[in-house]
This record gives C-alpha cells, sequence and structure tokens, in this order.
C-alpha cells in the first residue's frame, strides 16, 4: 500500500454518498443504505436509533459496508469495502460530523433554510462514526478482481 492508494480511497469516499451498511443481531443480518459524509478513512451518518440498524448496532457495533457506483461493465467497477466499529456521536464529536455532513449535503449544513419536514426529520435522528478496522479498494481498471488492503488510519 502507498501514498497513491489512500489518496485514491479517500478521494473515492469523498466522491460518493451513499454507504451500504452491514449490521448483525441474534434475528439475522441487515442491510441498509446511509448517506454518509467522510474524513480520511472514518464515515459519519445519521440515522433513526430506532432503525433496524440502530437497534444491532446498540447490541453489536461491529458493521461492515460498501460504497460503489452503478457501474455498466465489469471493467469500470470500482469501490470500497470495510469493516469496522460503529460508535454514536455527542458533544463536539457530533458538532464536527454535523459540520462535515453539512459540507456534503448542504441542505442539512443550513438548517436555516430547510424544509419544515428535513428539520423535524433531523430532531429525531443521532450521529454516528463508522471508524474501519479493515478496508478495501476494488479497482477493475487495473485487473479484473483486483483488490487492495489499505490500512485504515487510526
Amino acid at each position: 500500500m502507498n501514498a497513491d492508494s489512500r489518496q485514491r480511497v479517500q478521494d473515492y469516499l469523498r466522491t460518493h454518498r451513499i454507504a451500504t451498511l452491514a449490521t448483525m443481531a441474534a434475528h439475522g443480518p441487515w442491510a441498509a443504505a446511509v448517506f454518509y459524509a467522510s474524513e480520511g478513512d472514518t464515515l459519519f451518518f445519521l440515522s433513526s436509533p430506532n432503525s433496524r440498524h440502530c437497534r444491532n448496532l446498540e447490541l453489536d457495533p461491529r458493521a461492515a459496508a460498501t460504497i460503489q457506483g452503478d457501474y455498466r461493465d465489469w471493467p469500470e467497477i470500482k469501490g470500497v469495502q470495510l469493516e469496522g466499529i460503529v460508535s454514536p456521536l455527542s458533544g463536539v464529536d457530533e458538532t464536527r460530523a454535523r459540520r462535515l455532513y453539512g459540507e456534503k449535503f448542504p441542505l442539512i449544513g443550513k438548517l436555516e433554510s430547510a424544509p419544515p419536514p428535513i428539520v423535524a426529520a433531523l430532531g429525531r435522528v443521532r450521529w454516528y462514526r463508522l471508524r474501519p478496522t479493515r478496508l478495501f479498494f476494488i479497482d477493475n481498471s487495473v485487473g479484473f478482481g483486483h483488490r487492495e488492503e489499505i490500512t485504515p488510519v487510526p
């Protein structure tokens, strides 16, 4: 792994918006799409604490996620696969997550001009951080099935 690979992962995370988050509980696995913002390798997302994936995370904070585009052909496929630990945020960590999220999604960053249903919905969510413990970058343009492990930044 080199600095160029790390930069490609971070650029990829910055230019995409949706992660498929996978969680697990006694009743089985679950996957949910979440909008995210990133800082380095870390993802920040918001979600209802009553959602199935957040209830699962209360029981087991381990999760996996994928981020990829909607590609038309195998040689175009690129994406990120990761596993890590999710933690709910508060205080300065939540403030930082809100700022990063607002920069990526301006509607959330400018609540004073957001539609009332959005403002109301944001009052019912929690903010979360997914800090990767393992991270892979898939890039079929390098070769079919090319998968490179990137050491996450702590």
